[in-house]
Parts: structure tokens; sequence; C-alpha cells
């Protein structure tokens, strides 16, 4: 019974055990299950959350603009395309499902070389290669450019389910590419081609010259004036205009060469073949005409000017870089020929070129060295011949190459930018002498348009006017029409303060420049300078130069203004002048320009004689002849000379008013009638109104055996033509 109670006992202890240690087993497989469920999840949760990130990076990427992703079945059909693709066809996503991929783009054509079929998108989606960065273009109207890049896709048995990739959007950047390539080649302002081009240009055009045996010209065209432009309106303005100006450059040259511009006022134009000088030469007038035309540009008429130096280049016997050289040197040429020219190259213009640097240099220490110097010439008054002022001309005396001309230094202190400092000196210069002359007689500087534009002009002026004690009526600013080239209310301004602060002002070389009438009517002037060329030998009869000046003194009396008849020589020129009312004469006739000292004495005596040649047209007589003239009611002995067809000089003692009338009767010759046209102190000039025959001044033949009269007994004109 005990050992049955102990075995049973022993029985259910193992039982328990087996239970126990099934349990176990249990609870253990149910822990490794949930484990293994737990981990599933965890792993499931993982995968969605990646797959949530790669969706969200999918779309971010798609989003940004940056590219899209594509995909086919095995038939090559979209299954999957981006919203970008979708919009650029100007679609929903839905519409562009089911279709051919390749039916949608086509292949760049800007592949080349043997392999260009086996690079394109249809061999890769036939041969489902992988491929990468290949160029397509959309089957649209718009310009756009994609890089494509694809796998193809393959189950686990190896089957070809289709294809997936992704595309970029290469439009910008090859819009980028594009400009970055054109503004290596052109000119971002004007559009032409820029230095680069036209260099490659013209050594293209050197080698087609050599191979076909015809030769090239290279045109160099510089702007005149342009800085002024810059200066007084502005940057923008001068931008606007370099973009009319190359405008007009492409129309006169045409299908005769290639215009580009080298950088700010500097343009060059290549003429491949083109050697003729005529068509050469009509191509550059007609080029400098029309660009010194006028411009408008916002509200401002501007006008400039243009000079171009020419170089031929023979075929095989010249390359660029001397090309360029030769037509350089001409540029130069033709600017310091006076501007708005144009020149061929010339071998001597190697030394000019070499002369002039060495002027530049020179003129750069010209004031430090004190070798400037004023001259004085005297203006005189028409009717009565007395000083009434003097201009001052400024003279470099250079210590080994002695005088230099002012044409030749001035243009060369404006390029160099010295022309400020100069011009100030040669004010102060000229003011100081200036305060030693008596107090009506004037003072006439000429101030060039780079210093008018000059803002501080005005305070300059203000300042050497008070510091020499000068009244400002006594100082009169010659101005050319240059003034006016950029025309704005900066121009305006500084009349009106020149106007306030007292000073008169000259038009100076009136006729030569392009609308001085414009200028007349708008510029508040005191005088108008009659230039040269109108006045010498306009006495002349082969010439109209005296119905121009003419018309130029009844517009300046108009208008209440002076005149001023500038390089009067002869005695016939000074008669015409007084004839037409001209105001003032200023010539060789009443003195060259002197040193100060001498200037100082011509104030002092305030009355000069005028010494000249007597004419440039029909003889004059020789001779002094006496004459019997009622004047002032009484009958007055006068002496004539000069006697021309047309009238002569009388010397007399009693005054007389111009436009008085006379009947002179000349001894042994008769009455002849005329009309006083200037006077002065002992003499005066008539004007005859019958055209007078010299030959009845001819001397009576002696008779046999008597002496006939010496024409010293008589007297004799001094200088004759």
């Amino acid at each position: 019974m005990g050992t049955l109670s102990a075995f049973i006992a022993s029985e259910r202890e193992t039982l328990v055990l087996g239970i126990a240690a099934l349990s176990l087993m249990v609870i253990t497989y149910s822990v490794a299950g949930a484990r293994t469920m737990i981990a599933g999840a965890r792993r499931r949760l993982q995968l969605d959350a990646d797959a949530q990130k790669a969706l969200r990076f999918v779309i971010e990427f798609e989003n940004s603009g940056r590219g899209w992703f594509w995909e086919t079945n095995a038939q090559g059909t979209l299954s999957y395309v981006s919203q970008q693709l979708a919009e650029d066809f100007a679609c929903e996503p839905a519409a562009l499902l089911g279709r051919q991929f390749t039916d949608l783009l086509s292949v760049d054509g800007s592949s080349e070389g043997p392999l260009r079929e086996e690079r394109t998108l249809g061999f890769h989606l036939s041969a489902r290669f992988p491929f990468s960065d290949v160029v397509v273009r959309p089957a649209s109207a718009e310009d756009i450019h994609w890089s494509l890049s694809g796998n193809p896709i393959f189950d686990e048995h190896g089957r070809f389910l289709g294809f997936r990739g992704i595309g970029t959007d290469l439009t910008e950047q090859r819009r980028s590419e594009q400009e970055i390539s054109r503004l290596a080649r052109f000119d971002s302002l004007t559009g032409l081609p820029n230095r680069a081009l036209m260099r490659q240009t013209l050594d293209e055009a050197l080698r087609n010259a050599t191979s076909r045996q015809k030769g090239c010209t290279l045109f160099l065209i510089d702007l005149d004036r342009f800085k002024n432009v810059n200066d007084t309106l502005g940057h923008p303005i001068g931008d606007a205009l370099l973009r009319q100006v190359a405008q007009r450059l492409t129309s006169v040259m045409g299908d005769h060469g290639q215009v580009g511009r080298l950088g700010g006022d500097e343009f060059k134009a290549v003429l491949p073949g083109a050697v003729e000088t005529g068509l050469l030469e009509s191509l550059a007038r007609t080029l400098i005409e029309q660009v010194s035309r006028p411009y408008s540009i916002e509200g401002h008429r501007v006008t400039i000017g243009a000079s171009v130096g020419i170089a031929i280049g023979d075929p095989g016997r010249c390359n660029a870089d001397s090309l360029v050289r030769d037509a350089d040197l001409a540029l130069y040429a033709a600017k310091a020929a006076g501007r708005g020219k144009h020149m061929f190259y010339e071998a001597s213009m190697h030394s000019e070129a070499a002369e002039r640097q060495m002027l530049e240099n020179d003129l750069r220490q010209v004031l430090e060295r004190d070798e400037l110097w004023v001259a004085y010439q005297p203006i005189v008054r028409t009717a009565g011949e007395e000083v009434c002022g003097f201009e001052a001309l400024l003279r470099w005396k250079h210590p080994s190459r002695g005088a230099i001309s002012p044409d030749k230094f001035i243009p060369i202190a404006e390029e160099c930018g010295m022309i400020g400092k100069i011009g100030q000196w040669v004010l102060r210069a000229a003011l100081a002498e200036a305060a030693n002359w008596p107090d009506h007689i004037r003072i006439a500087v000429n101030l060039s348009p780079i210093q008018f534009n000059d803002p501080g002009i005005i305070d300059v002026i203000a300042g050497a006017l008070k510091d020499f004690e000068v009244r400002a009526e006594r100082l009169e600013l010659e101005l050319t029409e240059g003034v006016f080239l950029a025309e704005g209310d900066a121009t305006d301004e500084t009349f009106a303060r020149l106007k306030n602060l007292g000073v008169r002002l000259a038009l100076d070389d009136f006729g030569t420049g392009y609308s001085s009438m414009r200028y007349l009517k708008k510029a508040p002037f005191d005088k108008i300078k009659i230039d040269q060329s109108f006045v010498r030998g306009a006495a002349s009869s082969d010439n109209r130069n005296g119905a121009i000046i003419r018309a130029i003194v009844t517009l300046a009396e108009s208008l209440d203004m002076d005149t001023t008849a500038e390089g009067v020589e002869t005695h016939d020129d000074l008669h015409l002048i007084r004839e037409l009312g001209v105001s003032q004469v200023q010539g060789y006739i009443f003195g060259r320009p002197v040193p100060c000292e001498e200037a100082r004495a011509i104030a002092m005596a305030t009355h000069v004689e005028a010494d000249g040649f007597q004419s440039t047209r029909e003889p004059r007589h020789r001779l002094m002849r006496r004459a019997i003239a009622g004047i002032n009611g009484e009958r007055r002995e006068i002496r004539l000379r000069n006697i021309s067809a047309m009238g002569a000089q009388v010397d007399c003692d009693e005054a007389v008013t111009p436009g008085q009338s006379l009947t002179i009767d000349i001894v042994g010759v008769g009455p002849v009638v005329g009309t006083v046209r200037w006077a002065q102190a002992g003499k005066f000039g008539v004007q005859f109104t019958d055209q007078f025959d010299l030959a009845r001044l001819a001397p009576k033949q002696a008779p046999t055996g008597q002496p006939s009269p010496s024409p010293w007994h008589l007297g004799q004109n001094r200088r004759a033509s």
C-alpha cells in the first residue's frame, strides 16, 4: 500500500513535470512566434516607412522641376509618367498612359558620327539595353530638350517587363549654354560680333583672300565726340546711341562686309574681296555721313561724328595683326586731319604715329616746363578801325621742335585729357593780361566742348574774373557747335549760368557745322564769328561767299547780335566786309597774333591801320589821284588811292558818315558818284554807283621832249597784288 502510494506519487510528479515541460515548450513556441510576428510587423512598418519616404523623394524631385520619372510595359507603352512630362504636352498624365513612348519623343539631330543611329532612343528601347543621358525633344512646337536615362526590368524568370527611368529638363541649361556661347562671340549691347569673332572673321577673310587671290579690306571706325555724350547725358543714353550707330553701320555696309564692335565707341568692318578704291571711298563717305546724322534719344537730340581708317590687304602678303595696325594708323591720321574724315593707310603713317606719341608725352609736361604762351590778335571795328578787343590764341614753343601748330597739339590735348588744365591756364593768362588794357577792350578766349561740359567751369571762370579784377562783360567766350552735339538740360543750364555770370558768348566757325540756325534760336549768343572759309576771297566774282556773308549779317542783326569776319587779308575783302555791314574784322590785314607786350601797345593806341595786299580779283590802280568833292556843303580837295572799278579809299580830313552820297571830280578824268561805306579819322571808303572804267586813269602821252610825271611824286600804295 505504501509502495503503491509511493509509485502513484512518483508518477504524478513525472506527469506534472511532463505537463510543465510541455507548457514550457508551448510558451517558448508562442514567444518565438510572437517575436517573429513582431519582427515581421516591424519589417512591414519599415518597408512602409521606406516606401513613403521614397514616394516623398519622388514627389519632391518631380515638384522641383529638375526631372521626372517614366515607366513603360513590355510593349513600350507608358505605364507611368510624371506630371511635368504631361504639362509639357499640355495634358493630364492619364492622357499619356498607354501611348508609345517613342511616339512622344524624337532624338536630337545634333548627334554625329557612324554610331549615331545606334545611340538613338529607339535602338536602346528595342534592344532592351540600358541607356544614359540620351538627348531628346518632345514632339511638340515648344523648344524643349530632355536628357533621358533608363534601365530594362526583368522578373525572376528573366521575362522582360518594360523600362523604368528618369528624365531631366535641359531646356534652361541649353539656353544658358547658347547665351554663354553667344556672349563669347557677340557684343551684348549692340548684338554685333565682338572683338574675338571679328578677329576670327578677319583671319578667315585673309585665308580666303590667299586661296582666291582676291584682297581684303579692313575699316576701323571711331566715333567722334561720343565721350561728350556719356559725360553730359549719362551712360544709358550713350548705350542707346551705340545701338542706333550699330544699326546704321550695318545698313551702310550691307553685303559688302561684316560690321562688329570692338568695345567702347570703336567698331570694325571686314570687307572680303573688296579692294576697289572707288567703292571703299564711297562706303567710307556714306558711313561717316550716316553716323553723323542727328539722333533722337529719350527727348534728347544727339549729334556725333565718325572717323575711318582703311587698310587694304594683298592676298598672301599680309596677316591680321599687320592689317589691324595699318588701319589703326590710318584712323589716327583721319582724326588728326580734323575728324569726320576717312584715310587710307600709307607707309609714312608709322613715323607720324611715333611723332604723335612723342608729342603726347611732351604735352603732359608742358605746363610744368612753362613752354606755353598766349598770342593776341586784334579785333577791329569795321566802321572806324578802332581796336575793340583781342582773341587769346594758344602757342607752344617746344624746346627742340620749335613752334608747334595748335591744329596739331590741341586735338591731342583733347584726346589725352589735358585740355581742361591747359584751357584753364589760357583763361587765367588772358585775363591777367586784359587787366592791363583799357576797360572797354574785350578779351576773347576759346572754350572747348570738354571744358564747357565740365560741371565746375562756372566756378573756374568766376574765380579767374575775381582774381584779376576784370569785369565779366569784358570776357567773351568763343564756343563751337561741338557744345550742342549732346543737347540736354545740362547744356541749357550751363548757358544760363554763364549769362547770369555776365560774360559774353560768341559762336565760332559759324556755317561750318551741322545746324547753326537751330543753335542761334536756342542759345543766348552775343556774337557770330563768320568762318574764314567764307571770308577769304569773298570779293572774288567766282564764288557766292558775299551772298552768304550778307545773309549771316542780316540774320545776326535781326537777333541783335554782333558779327566778326575772320581771316580778312586783303583790302578787297575788307571793302566788301564793310559794304555788307559786318560789325568787326579779325585778320592779318589788321595784325597777326602778337605777344602780350605788343598787344598791350596796340590796346593803348586803340587804332590800327589796314595793311595788306590790295586785291584777289580785278586789278587796282596803283597811283594816288587828286580829286574835288562836295562834302558837307563845301568843295574839298581829296586824294583817291586803291581805285578799282567798284570804289576807292579816300584820304580826307573832313568827317563823313557811312551812307553819305558824294560826287567826286577826279582831276583830269571827270566826275564819279559814290556812297560812303566806312569812315575813320583822316580817311573813308567809297563805293561807286556805276562801275568805273580804270582805263580812264591811264596817263596821257606827254609831248615829245617833255618827261612824264613821276609816279612817286603823286604817291603810291604801299603794297599791291
